[in-house]
């Protein structure tokens, strides 16, 4: 359904020297510079799919979805979406897409919402038995009636996301590309969007794209995740993949006996590990170990905080998702310095 290959995006900006000076050199005679945005993005989405598409603020991610949306065209590389190339036939290509940018609406300010979707209709063509049928689907996984009537301007940011995931549906797109569509939300907000996402991916074979960094909208709606970095791809593949091959962190919690005066220095002088494999934090009586399993294993990790304090009560526990991909993040950095 989505086919991106070598993806990359250049903008010129002009560099301005400061003062009276600067600002007629940039006039006459700007200087310019070459700005890469995205570079050498490649990746392949099936039909169905809901893919997560993540990376650090000013890795890129914005810039490939407006590629992919049409509204960027790309210095060099392709991409196409259900066989049409974005750039070319944008009044068509844009009947079989949806998209959310979090910080953005589409929606009229003025308008009540219940007549904005009544312009949505004429521009996407919907006719009347479809419409009526889809905005029933619609009121019914998103809730839209308690404010179907009101004016956009006097919405909550919730409400505001629910009618713009909406809009993005209305006229039943192939692809969907959701740009932080939970952003600044609160929980129940949030599990309602997830719900609605996941029931249009189920019901209707809707393909996804979402952008996010909240990480419970990865573990609860994708499979896969594709990570990038300063324009590059860092990682392609499933949740289950990454926790095997870049999990190896392990977090061992103990609480120790009153009586023990077991510090920090201590408890690392009999593992003699590198700085990067051990990390320690401790409160009083109570100890987090965070280890490189690959370098020290858990057995041996438990058999030694047994033996060098009387311990309480202990755990470990596997590294979460949000670690993991943190570490991701600086190993994309060191690879790009």
């Amino acid at each position: 359904m989505i086919y991106a290959e070598h993806l990359r995006k250049e903008f010129k900006k002009v560099v301005k020297e400061p003062g009276l000076k600067g600002s007629f050199k940039a006039l006459f005679k700007p200087k310019k510079e070459i700005v890469v945005a995205a570079e050498d993005i490649s990746f392949h989405v099936p039909k169905g799919e809901i893919l997560g598409f993540i990376g650090p603020n000013g890795a890129g991610k914005s810039t490939v979805i407006k590629m992919l949306t049409g509204i960027l065209t790309p210095t060099s590389g392709e991409c196409r979406i259900n066989g049409k190339i974005p750039q070319n036939d944008r009044k068509n290509y844009v009947k079989e897409i949806g998209a959310v940018f979090g910080q953005r609406t589409q929606l009229w300010w003025d308008l009540p919402l219940q007549e904005t979707y009544l312009v949505l209709k004429e521009i996407y063509e919907v006719d009347d038995a479809s419409f009526k049928k889809r905005m029933d689907f619609l009121n019914e996984i998103l809730e839209l009636e308690k404010f179907i009537k009101s004016p956009v301007r006097t919405l909550s940011l919730g409400q505001r996301m629910r009618a713009d995931i909406a809009a993005s549906m209305l006229h039943s797109p192939k692809v969907l590309f959701l740009d932080e569509p939970t952003i600044g939300l609160d929980v129940v907000v949030k599990d309602n969007i997830r719900q609605a996402i996941m029931r249009i991916n189920k019901e209707e074979k809707t393909t996804v794209i979402l952008t996010t960094h909240d990480i419970s909208d990865i573990e609860l709606l994708c499979d896969r995740i594709v990570m990038i970095d300063k324009g590059k791809n860092v990682y392609d593949g499933s949740l289950h993949e990454l926790r095997e091959n870049y999990g190896q962190t392990r977090e061992l919690v103990f609480e120790t006996d009153k009586s023990s005066k077991l510090t920090k220095e201590q408890f690392r002088k009999g593992l003699n590990p590198n700085e990067n494999d051990l990390v320690i934090e401790n409160e009083k009586n109570n100890f987090k170990v965070r280890f490189n399993s690959n370098k020290i294993p858990v057995a041996e990790m438990l058999s030694y905080a047994l033996s060098v304090t009387k311990v309480k009560d202990i755990s470990v526990k596997d590294a979460d998702i949000e670690e993991i991909i943190r570490n991701l993040y600086r190993q994309g950095e060191a690879l790009n310095e």
